[in-house]
C-alpha cells in the first residue's frame, strides 16, 4: 500500500510467483477472449481433459479489487482442473483504481452469463456451473451467485475462500488479525479507497452479507484462514446462508494467514484447500 499502483501489482505477481505450489500439468490450456459490458476479457482455460462437455468453474482471483490476474490464480487453477475433472476458466476483471467498484463485478456477472450461454464453444457444459474466489474473489463470487439465482441460471456451488463480504463492522478477527498481518488495516484501507467509486446501485454488490435475502441462493462451501483479519465475515455469511436455509459446509485451516492459498511451497495447507475444493467440486457436479 506504500507502492504506486503498477509496482504493487508487480510486486504481488512477484511475491505469489515465488511461494505458489508448481503449477500443475494439465491437457489443456487454452487463452480466448470474454465479451464484456467494457470490451473483451481475456480469459484462461484449465482442464485435463479435451472431452467436451466438462462442468466448469468460473474462478476469480483476489487483490483487493487492485491488484492479481490470471497469472496469480494460475498454479491453484491447474491443480484444482486436475484434482477435480472440470475445466476452470479465469478472466481478468477490470480492477480500480482504473475502474472503480462494480466494475469488476459487473465484468464477473459477463463472464458467468457467457459461459452460461456459449461455454459450449469452448467445450463446455454451461448447465454444471460453479463460481470460487479468494478474498475479493470470494467478494465477487458471492454476489455472482445472488445475481444467478435472480436471473434463474442454475449454479452448482459457490465456493468462497476467506471472503470480504462486509465493510461496516469491526469484527473479532479484525480486531486480532489486522496489525502486523499480510491482510493488515492499512492495507485494507488502501483497497477500499483505491475501489470505491460512485454510490452503488446496490450496497450489496459489494457487501453480499447485506443482501436483502440469501434464500435459493446456490449451496456453498467456504474455506477459511484462523489468523486473518476476514475470518469471522466467513463465519457470519455462513450463518446468514443458513438461516435462509441454503446448504452450507465451512473448513478453517488452523494457524494460516490470508492469502494461504498462494504460499504452498512453505504452508502444505495450501495444497490442502486446493484438494478440497477439487473434491467439493466433484461432488456438485455429480449432484
Amino acid at each position: 500500500y506504500t507502492l504506486p499502483i503498477a509496482q504493487a501489482r508487480l510486486a504481488y505477481k512477484a511475491s505469489v510467483g515465488a511461494m505458489e505450489l508448481p503449477r500443475a500439468q494439465v491437457a489443456r490450456v487454452h487463452d480466448f477472449a470474454i465479451p464484456g459490458p467494457a470490451g473483451s476479457m481475456q480469459a484462461r482455460l484449465w482442464a485435463d481433459s479435451h472431452e467436451p462437455g466438462l462442468p466448469v468453474l468460473l474462478y476469480l482471483h483476489g487483490g483487493g479489487f487492485v491488484i492479481g490476474d490470471i497469472d496469480t490464480c494460475e498454479a491453484m487453477c491447474r491443480n484444482v482442473a486436475k484434482q477435480s475433472g472440470a475445466a476452470v476458466v479465469a478472466v481478468n476483471y477490470r480492477l480500480a483504481p482504473e475502474h472503480k467498484y462494480p466494475a469488476g463485478l459487473q465484468d464477473a456477472w459477463a463472464a458467468f452469463q457467457w459461459l452460461a450461454e456459449h461455454g459450449h464453444t469452448q467445450g463446455l457444459d454451461g448447465s454444471r456451473l460453479a463460481v470460487s474466489g479468494d478474498s475479493a474473489g470470494g467478494t465477487l463470487s458471492a454476489s455472482v451467485a445472488l445475481l444467478a439465482r435472480d436471473a434463474g441460471i442454475p449454479l452448482a456451488l459457490q465456493a468462497l475462500i476467506y471472503p470480504s463480504v462486509q465493510t461496516r463492522s469491526a469484527t473479532e478477527s479484525f480486531k486480532a488479525f489486522s496489525r502486523d498481518t499480510l491482510l493488515s488495516a492499512e492495507l485494507m484501507a488502501w483497497f477500499e479507497a483505491q475501489t470505491r467509486g460512485d454510490a452503488l446501485p446496490h450496497a450489496w454488490h459489494r457487501e453480499p452479507l447485506h443482501a436483502p435475502d440469501h434464500a435459493g441462493v446456490a449451496p456453498a462451501w467456504i474455506g477459511l484462514a484462523e489468523c486473518d483479519a476476514l475470518t469471522d465475515e466467513g463465519h457470519h455469511y455462513a450463518q446468514k446462508l443458513r438461516d435462509a436455509g441454503v446448504p452450507v459446509e465451512v473448513r478453517q485451516w488452523p494457524g494460516v494467514i490470508h492469502d494461504f492459498i498462494n504460499m504452498g511451497r512453505f504452508m502444505p495447507e495450501a495444497a490442502e484447500l486446493h484438494a478440497e475444493l477439487a473434491a467439493q467440486l466433484k461432488k456438485a457436479f455429480q449432484a
